[in-house]
């Protein structure tokens, strides 16, 4: 793995960068809704409406029709009972303003269905059209427009289905005006899945809009790109964060889905992509059929994944080893661990990175029992951080101190600049021998994690070592799932873990003292729900230190 540099350098790289596109980002917005990029002609309606299966929700729908929006770990009242959204976000955080102006609510107000959504959701596009012309707030980010543009192209028959002709004349100008100004700012999209939104939005412009035909080949290239650039060769994407994974796929189903109900030739790239996500996906699921929590990731809706799979028609079974998206798989009956042997992905590609190399998930059927703490959604910047941390992570942390540099407002500083790991299997055993190198810098100590999976399932083994001198305290932690109660017992040398089920597990461990502590999860839509975590303390002697643990079942 390569190494990306220290916290200094990358933060001048990124200042930099900033600069430069802000500099060329002047003048576009300057232009505003000027130009005709995509060839789209103002007044006109669309000839035509996107394809997308996902359906909403209509508990959201009604929410959103009584003015309460719901977003990012945030309800944010509109004010008075069917009045204009809050564009200004009334102290919201800007994920939260940003999917406001987004529109997703859109497909849940057309769940919800009748007369009265339809008209809630008119009023609210006409408001937005309206109040909504400012092309420096959150709303014109190259991310949040294209979200919008699709969202009001996908939608464009609920919407306008009874409305007047003037709010038609408006709808269709604000459509053509918004496409023709995310086409001069699509470079400025942020690097990795937001990028590749863009693209679909612009795609889903040329297919649509009057005279936007002839410009598709460019934003279709444009995609093979970022195909080319995020799309690994195992499958997996870049960002190494599995919820972002779903949303690329899901995208790149959409965009051949309405290149194919056009007549237009799918490139290559976005079927080839589609046939290595698609068994990357299975990858990161659980037995509960939601997803693994690595790099800022939620558990995600086991359905919509279900829907994903069933529409990408790509067969390909999940992969025991995902080398070039640094993870690998063990399973053996019912018994499934997912384990990150790889460094956080690339600059760039790293906002949304987290510090848990060699941290592992654990579950059992459907049932979860050793997990990351997940990725928090909501208003407050410091829980958002401390998700990222390492502790955040069932791996090892030296001294509190993370194993890759978080950067503040996200991205990844100083790395590991070697994370290896080597496979065996022999009759249905499994070992994974992993080590990194970020705690060289600091401490001058490399980190090792040998796991072991017996054929049965149930028994996983585990032994974490720190080679170098010097005298450092550490900790191995294991975060517990909420539904699983844990007990200390035989004077807190094991913990005894006791499922939903009432299926036992215990844990045992040598080499330092073990604890039960409290803890946090995440995963389930960034909600905060309180849960254990068992914590190995101890501390470097001399040149090798080494923690062994276990965790076997109890009974049958």
């Amino acid at each position: 793995m390569p190494h990306w540099g220290g916290g200094l350098r990358r933060r001048l790289s990124l200042a930099s960068r900033r600069r430069i596109g802000a500099a060329l980002g002047q003048p576009l917005f300057a232009i505003g809704f000027g130009g005709a990029t995509l060839g789209a002609r103002g007044n006109a309606p669309p000839t035509g409406v996107p394809v997308e299966p996902w359906p909403g929700d209509s508990g959201n729908g009604a929410a959103v029709a009584a003015g309460r929006f719901t977003m990012q770990g945030q309800t944010v009242p509109a004010g008075a009972e069917g009045g204009a959204a809050p564009w200004d976000g009334n102290g919201a955080t800007e994920a939260w303003r940003a999917a406001l102006h987004g529109f997703e609510f859109l497909r849940d107000l057309r769940a919800l269905g009748g007369e009265a959504a339809r008209t809630t959701a008119r009023r609210l596009v006409d408001d937005w059209i309206t109040h909504e012309t400012r092309i420096r707030t959150v709303a014109w980010r190259p991310d949040v427009l294209a979200q919008r543009l699709m969202q009001w192209l996908v939608q464009a028959e609920f919407i306008c289905a009874g409305a007047d002709d003037a709010f038609r004349v408006r709808f269709y100008a604000a459509l053509a005006r918004q496409a023709n100004y995310l086409a001069r700012v699509a470079a400025l999209a942020p690097e990795g899945a937001a990028r590749i939104a863009v693209h679909k939005a612009l795609i889903y412009a040329c297919l649509t809009l009057p005279g936007a035909r002839r410009r598709i080949g460019r934003w279709t290239e444009a995609l093979e790109h970022d195909i080319a650039e995020q799309v690994l060769v195992d499958g997996g994407h870049v960002e190494r964060n599995p919820e972002a994974h779903l949303s690329v796929l899901r995208d790149l189903i959409d965009v051949r889905a309405n290149l194919r109900a056009a007549q237009e030739e799918v490139p290559g790239a976005v079927q080839g992509a589609i046939d290595r996500m698609a068994p990357m996906l299975r990858f990161w699921r659980h037995g509960d059929g939601r997803l693994a929590l690595f790099n800022d990731s939620t558990e995600s809706r086991d359905w919509l994944i279900d829907m994903v799979l069933t529409q990408a028609d790509a067969r390909g079974k999940p992969l025991t080893a995902a080398p070039h998206t640094g993870f690998h798989r063990m399973s053996a009956h019912r018994t499934l661990v997912v384990m990150d042997v790889g460094a956080p992905p690339p600059p760039g590609y790293d906002l949304r990175a987290h510090a848990g190399t060699l941290a592992f998930e654990l579950s059992v059927g459907r049932e979860r029992l050793v997990v990351n703490c997940g990725a928090y959604a909501g208003p407050n910047l410091a829980w958002r951080d401390a998700s990222r941390t390492t502790a955040a992570h069932s791996t090892l942390i030296v001294e509190d101190v993370n194993s890759s540099e978080l950067l503040p407002g996200g991205g990844i500083g100083t790395r590991p600049s070697r994370v290896v790991a080597e496979r065996r299997e022999s009759e249905g055993n499994v070992w994974i021998d992993a080590a990194h190198n970020g705690y060289v810098r600091a401490f001058g100590l490399v980190h090792k994690r040998r796991l072991f999976l017996a054929a049965g399932g149930d028994d996983l083994r585990g032994e974490d070592t720190l080679e170098g001198a010097g005298q450092r305290k550490f900790a191995v932690r294991f975060h517990l799932h909420p539904d699983v109660k844990a007990s200390p017992v035989q004077g807190g040398a094991s913990v005894l873990l006791r499922t939903a089920s009432g299926v036992g597990w215990r844990m045992r461990a040598s080499g330092g003292v073990t604890s039960l502590q409290e803890s946090v999860y995440l995963g389930t839509n960034g909600e905060a729900r309180r849960t254990d975590q068992i914590v190995i303390s101890a501390a470097t002697r001399g040149p090798t230190a080494q923690v062994k643990w276990a965790f076997s079942r109890v009974g049958g």
